[in-house]
């Protein structure tokens, strides 16, 4: 348990910790844009220089189009646990921004909440973890091991991550890993995630004739691979909701009856959620409960398909090329290479004489399901317990969040999700907002779990 002193020291330097907060938050760091590439690297430039202000040894890491900061910093104690934090300080582009009622770079603190791009993902969160060490260290309380590790590169996929994580697993290696980019279930009520889904996401590409023909005089003969497109997506989903690719069920894993009994719990509204959407949730299988279809069965969406005339009015051609831009999101155990071979299989079989088809990955992702039972588990429910006063439950999300697979597959940690989010911060939309009781209780709960892990000793013995 946090120290009265250490509450205390956190209770008074609130409005430092939101001051100190709002000039990384001004910083257009939107990793997507090429433009945007000198506010990132002022960005990982920013977090370093408070990193060694806190005693770690911090470097940029170049890496791609934008820097990674890693950062150390050694515990008193020899054979304390070493806690890899993880955060990213790229954002989504803020467009459309005549919806934002403020600049969307200019943060606004309105009724108890901080509005800016960035303020919830990520930069909020991960500022937090930064407090709560300066926190520990500033009532001289014990602290692990800490590596930090902040990317700018996220909001685009983290191409290439892996490769890096590869070639510094020595550098990183660790017992515990805290990952503070993602939200609670519902306000006032704390979660862990527990589980995630991976992705697929490719692009398909059909050409027919040489060049756009005309469909009066050439209808009929020539091959028009729009029609070829449409029928092909129209094949990937039948009447129930289930996706038709080979063997793409193979190796779901179903929910255990714990799990379900667990979710029956939770205070879901689906009229409320349907609200949000805007329409009746009826996407996904039949006949399958609404939590398990978001956040434990695999999908397939469309995304995007470009092909003939676009403008206004008509114009009677049979294009010459048409593409369309496909996702599936993976649960436990499937494997995201076995599902591109069956995207290609089944575009190969449903490709008609005189069509020319190709499949484009552009992004890959495995799923994640971490054990409940763990040390760092149990020392993050009980930090967030400390900090907002309630249990907290545990969950599954239906997005991605790479990094936190590739910890588990090549660093071997098993990653607490322990996020401070709302589901109402308006996540990669206009007026993306962090309630202020959030971020100041994700302070206390990113040092509790520090402080509950600190008195630990080292996996690394154990490992072998």
């Amino acid at each position: 348990m946090l120290s009265q002193q250490v509450k205390d020291y956190l209770q008074a330097n609130r409005q430092r910790h939101l001051e100190e907060l709002l000039p990384l938050l001004r910083i257009a760091s939107v990793s997507s844009q090429p433009a945007c590439q000198p506010a990132c690297r002022q960005c990982a430039e920013l977090l370093a220089g408070q990193l060694g202000q806190l005693g770690f040894d911090a470097q940029l890491r170049p890496w791609r189009d934008h820097p990674l900061v890693l950062a150390r910093r050694a515990a008193d104690r020899q054979g304390a646990p070493t806690v890899l934090l993880y955060g990213h300080y790229d954002v989504q582009p803020p467009e459309p921004l005549e919806l934002w009622q403020s600049p969307p770079f200019e943060p606004v603190v309105r009724e108890g909440k901080i509005f800016t791009r960035g303020a919830s993902d990520d930069k909020g969160q991960l500022f937090a973890m930064l407090k709560a060490v300066e926190a520990l260290q500033a009532c001289d309380r014990p602290l692990p091991n800490l590596i930090v590790l902040l990317e700018g590169e996220e909001e685009i996929g983290s191409p290439d991550l892996e490769r890096f994580l590869t070639g510094a697993r020595r550098e990183l290696a660790a017992d515990y890993a805290i990952i503070c980019d993602s939200a609670f279930f519902a306000p006032g009520l704390p979660s862990l995630t527990y589980g995630l889904r991976g992705l697929v996401y490719v692009e398909i590409a059909m050409r027919g004739p040489a060049a756009d023909l005309h469909s009066g005089t050439h209808g009929g003969a020539a091959p028009n691979p729009l029609n070829a497109m449409v029928a092909l997506l129209a094949a990937l989903q039948d009447a129930q909701g289930r996706v038709t690719l080979p063997g793409f069920y193979d190796a779901v894993v179903p929910l255990t009856l714990q799990e379900r009994q667990a979710w029956r719990k939770l205070p879901f509204d689906p009229q409320a959620y349907a609200a949000l959407l805007g329409t009746q949730p009826t996407g996904g299988e039949r006949g399958v409960d609404l939590l398990e279809r978001r956040w434990a069965r695999p999908t397939l969406d469309f995304h995007g398909i470009v092909g003939g005339y676009q403008g206004p009015g008509a114009k009677t051609v049979i294009p010459a090329a048409v593409s369309a831009k496909v996702s599936c999101r993976l649960v436990a155990n499937q494997q995201a290479g076995q599902v591109v071979k069956s995207f290609r299989q089944f575009v190969a079989a449903h490709t008609p004489p005189g069509i020319r088809s190709e499949i484009q990955v552009l992004s890959e992702s495995l799923p994640v399901l971490v054990p409940l039972d763990s040390p760092a588990m149990a020392a993050a429910a009980g930090a967030l317990y400390e900090a907002f006063g309630r249990k907290a439950v545990f969950v599954r999300e239906g997005a991605s969040v790479p990094i936190s697979e590739l910890f588990q597959r090549i660093l071997g940690i098993q990653p607490v999700l322990m996020g401070f989010g709302l589901p109402d911060d308006n996540l990669h939309s206009p007026n993306e907002k962090l309630e202020l009781e959030q971020y100041y209780g994700g302070i206390v709960a990113v040092a509790a779990v520090l402080s509950n892990l600190a008195g630990k000793d080292s996996l690394a013995g154990k490992r072998g």
